[in-house]
C-alpha cells in the first residue's frame, strides 16, 4: 500500500512538473506574440502619423493663403469656415506629433544617466511660463532625489503632467502646483498635485488610454495621447504611474522608477511647511 502510495506521489509530481513546463511555454509562446504585435503596431502608428504629416501641412498652408490673399473678396461666413480648417489643422497636427512621440517611446531603449530631478522641473517650468502669463502661479518644489534615468524620456513626463496641471488649474484665481517626493508602501514616489478642476475618480481606469479624455474639449484642449505616452515612459523605467483626485478639488499624479529607493528620500518636511 505505501509503496504504492509513493509510486502514485511520483508521478503525480512528474505530471505537475509537466504541466507547469507546458503552461511556462505557453507564456513565452503568447507574451512573444503579443510583443511582436505590439511592435507591428507601433510601427503602423508611426508609419500612418508621419504620412499624416504633409496633407496637414498643405491644408494649413492653402487655407491660409486663401485667408490672407483673397480674405477682402470672402463674405464673413467663408473666411469663418476658413479659420475653422485651420484650427483643426492645428489640432490633428498636434495630434499627429504627440502619436509620433508615443510610437518613438515604445521603440527606443532608454539611456540611463544619473539626473537631478530639480534640474529637470525648473527647465520645464521655463519652458512653460508662457502658459502662466497673465495668471497667479504658486509653484511649490521640493529637494527632489538624483535618479537613474533617461533626462529626455523623464522630462516629458514632468512637461505632461505640469503642463497638465497648468490647464486644469486655469478657473483658479491662484493656482497651486506642487512637485514633491514621499513614501507610498514603502516605495519612494514623485508626485504632482494642484487644485485645479479634478476628476471622479470611477473614471480613473481610462486615464493612461489612448484617446480617453475625462473632460470636453470646449473647456481644456488636448489631444488624449499625452498621459498614455507618459505612462509608457515610467513604464520603461520599471515604475508606475497613479493618481489621485476629487472633482473640483483637484488632483495628485504619482510616480515611481526602478532607480528610485526609498532610501533616497530626504525629509523635506520642515522646507515645505517653510514653503507654505
Amino acid at each position: 500500500m505505501a509503496f504504492r502510495d509513493i509510486t502514485q506521489k511520483r508521478a503525480d509530481d512528474q505530471e505537475i512538473r509537466r504541466l507547469n513546463e507546458e503552461l511556462e511555454q505557453r507564456v513565452i509562446q503568447r507574451t512573444t506574440q503579443l510583443e511582436e504585435a505590439n511592435k507591428e503596431l507601433e510601427a503602423f502608428t508611426y508609419s500612418v502619423s508621419h504620412d499624416l504629416r504633409a496633407p496637414l501641412r498643405h491644408m494649413a498652408g492653402f487655407s491660409g493663403i486663401l485667408l490672407e490673399e483673397f480674405a477682402p473678396t470672402l463674405d464673413p461666413e467663408a473666411q469663418k469656415y476658413l479659420r475653422r480648417i485651420q484650427e483643426a489643422t492645428v489640432r490633428m497636427g498636434r495630434l499627429v506629433d504627440e502619436l509620433l512621440t508615443l510610437a518613438r517611446v515604445g521603440r527606443q531603449a532608454p539611456n540611463l544617466q544619473v539626473t537631478g530631478l530639480n534640474s529637470v522641473v525648473e527647465e520645464v517650468v521655463s519652458i512653460l511660463e508662457p502658459d502662466t502669463e497673465g495668471r497667479q502661479v504658486n509653484w511649490k518644489i521640493a529637494k527632489l532625489p538624483f535618479v537613474e534615468c533617461d533626462p529626455t524620456l523623464i522630462k516629458q513626463v514632468f512637461q505632461n503632467l505640469l503642463s497638465n496641471a497648468l490647464k486644469y488649474s486655469r478657473p483658479r484665481n491662484q493656482a497651486q502646483i506642487e512637485v514633491g517626493q514621499m513614501e507610498v508602501k514603502g516605495q519612494a514616489a514623485i508626485f504632482i498635485r494642484d487644485n485645479g478642476v479634478g476628476f471622479s475618480m470611477k473614471y480613473a481606469d481610462k486615464l493612461f488610454g489612448v484617446f480617453q479624455r475625462l473632460h470636453r474639449a470646449e473647456d481644456f484642449e488636448g489631444t488624449g495621447v499625452g498621459l498614455a505616452t507618459v505612462q509608457r515612459i515610467i513604464k520603461k523605467h520599471n515604475g508606475r504611474i497613479w493618481a489621485e483626485a476629487e472633482l473640483d478639488r483637484g488632483a495628485t499624479f504619482y510616480f515611481t522608477l526602478g532607480g528610485l529607493e526609498s532610501a533616497q528620500l530626504q525629509t523635506e518636511a520642515a522646507s515645505v511647511g517653510a514653503q507654505r
